[in-house]
């Protein structure tokens, strides 16, 4: 009865065999894939369908393009936490200009989770909300495609194995990871179909050839090529940009590092970034715009021969940068015209000055042919924030428009992309203190003194208090 109960059965026996090792199976996989084994590490709180697109993209309107206006960067804290009152006051605040400012958030870092803790598996659950609140302000979204995984880089895969460190953050994939990362910004590029621009890596973290003390920009521009061919699959449409280096500047008395070609009172631009962005220039598959940033201020501090005509650096890098590139959109992804202190703080300038030197700064960027810049915002969770946007959202009063976003909404609104910029009469005797940005509606006049001038400009006198920005009509 046994042989022929075990014949008879034969075809239900196989199949519950193969049921039961097809289960076998999956848990052993499922145990590999949540238990730390020092090479694939725990898969807790990650998904394997990271492309899904999430939430409710906005509307795109058609093909991108390449100039997206001023804006602003998020950083470690933003709007899209704390009190609900709060963030849904700074929504409406923003959400409700005339030109909604373009957000840039980076993809791990900077408030994002770690995107592919091991590999083909990810957490986007940081970076959603944050788009959450970008798509609520009504934003124009910009990916900057920074910082990498652990396990590309030489550090341990796994959800529980993110090592948040400076030094790691700041470490580029290894060149065996090129095409994982590649992998990795084609995924977020279809999980969020609205962003239509993409910044390629961070001021070049990682890549720097210590054999011969200059960029590893031959590294950098293999890295670039391969993202930007990924992202062009994902959407020929996409627009994508780099290579987001650093353009320093040094002391214009001094010989050492400094380039001859582009130079003036507020220095020498170092000649280890000119050297870079020329190999990348001539070595990148493609651009649909360039990126750089770089600081009024000396590698030394300095702010020459003031903080005010220091910002003619800006002019003078888009100039060089634009004839290099034969005229692609120009984008600034940070700027700053404040020297920080030891931890970054830059919170020694009254804000009165501090707004002034920044509107100078956007100013100088704008004669230089930039279409875009973002403000590098230092948001706070409490307490005074010098230089914030707004007052911080932990605080159910918070969420309020600080002098720093009325500058940079207005400059957003006043001079968009394509704006066609027009000269300015300035009296001569007040030529020396005000800086000056027109267009055939609007006239942007600072004050660059700490005392109380009157000034005539573009036909009319007026008095400005010191470090005054005012905004007048045409």
């Amino acid at each position: 009865m046994g042989r022929h109960g075990w014949q008879g059965d034969a075809r239900r026996w196989r199949l519950t065999a193969l049921v039961g090792v097809a289960m076998a199976a999956l848990a052993l996989v499922l145990t590999m894939l949540t238990l730390p084994d020092g090479e694939r590490g725990s898969t807790a709180g990650t998904t394997p369908d990271g492309d899904k697109v999430y939430g409710t993209p906005a509307p795109t309107n058609g093909d991108a393009r390449p100039e997206v206006g001023w804006g602003f960067t998020h950083t470690q804290y933003s709007g899209n936490e704390g009190d609900d009152a709060a963030v849904g006051r700074l929504q409406k605040l923003l959400a409700d200009r005339p030109r909604p400012l373009p957000q840039i958030q980076h993809v791990m870092g900077w408030g994002a989770g770690n995107p592919e803790p091991v590999k083909g598996r990810y957490d986007f659950e940081a970076m959603d909300h944050r788009m959450d609140f970008i798509r609520a302000t009504k934003g124009t979204p910009v990916v900057t495609l920074c910082c990498a995984p652990d396990w590309m880089k030489g550090g341990k895969s796994g959800s529980d194995n993110t090592d948040w460190s400076q030094d790691s953050l700041e470490t580029a994939p290894r060149p065996e990871h090129f095409d994982d990362y590649a992998a990795l910004a084609a995924t977020v590029a279809k999980r969020y179909p609205d962003v239509r621009h993409f910044l390629v890596w961070n001021e070049f973290k990682g890549f720097w050839n210590s054999a011969e003390a200059r960029w590893d920009y031959e590294g950098y521009t293999k890295f670039y090529n391969l993202v930007y061919q990924a992202l062009k699959k994902v959407d020929k449409d996409i627009q994508v940009g780099g290579p987001y280096l650093v353009i320093d500047s040094v002391d214009p008395r001094g010989s050492d590092g400094g380039s001859d070609s582009v130079e003036g009172p507020w220095g020498r631009l170092d000649k280890r970034s000119l050297d870079a962005f020329r190999y990348w220039n001539k070595h990148k598959d493609g651009a649909d715009f360039v990126v750089v940033d770089g600081a009024s201020y000396t590698e030394d501090d300095e702010l020459l021969p003031d903080e005010f005509g220091a910002t003619d650096k800006f002019t003078a890098v888009g100039r060089w940068v634009r004839e290099q590139t034969g005229g692609l959109p120009l984008w600034w992804a940070e700027y700053y015209v404040e020297p920080g202190d030891r931890q970054d703080n830059r919170d020694d300038w009254a804000e009165e000055r501090r707004v002034a030197v920044h509107a100078s700064g956007l100013m100088a960027m704008a004669r230089g042919g930039a279409t875009s810049g973002f403000y590098w915002n230092p948001q706070k969770r409490d307490g005074d924030c010098a230089g914030c946007l707004w007052s911080p959202t932990q605080s159910a009063d918070g969420g309020r428009e600080k002098p720093m976003l009325n500058l940079l909404a207005r400059f957003s609104d006043a001079f968009p992309p394509g704006t066609r910029y027009e000269k300015v009469d300035v009296a001569e005797d007040d030529a020396p203190n005000v800086r000056v940005l027109a267009d055939d509606k609007t006239v942007l006049v600072v004050n660059t003194l700490d005392r109380k001038i009157s000034a005539k400009v573009d036909g009319k006198r007026f008095d400005m208090a010191g470090y005054e920005v005012k905004w007048l009509s045409r």
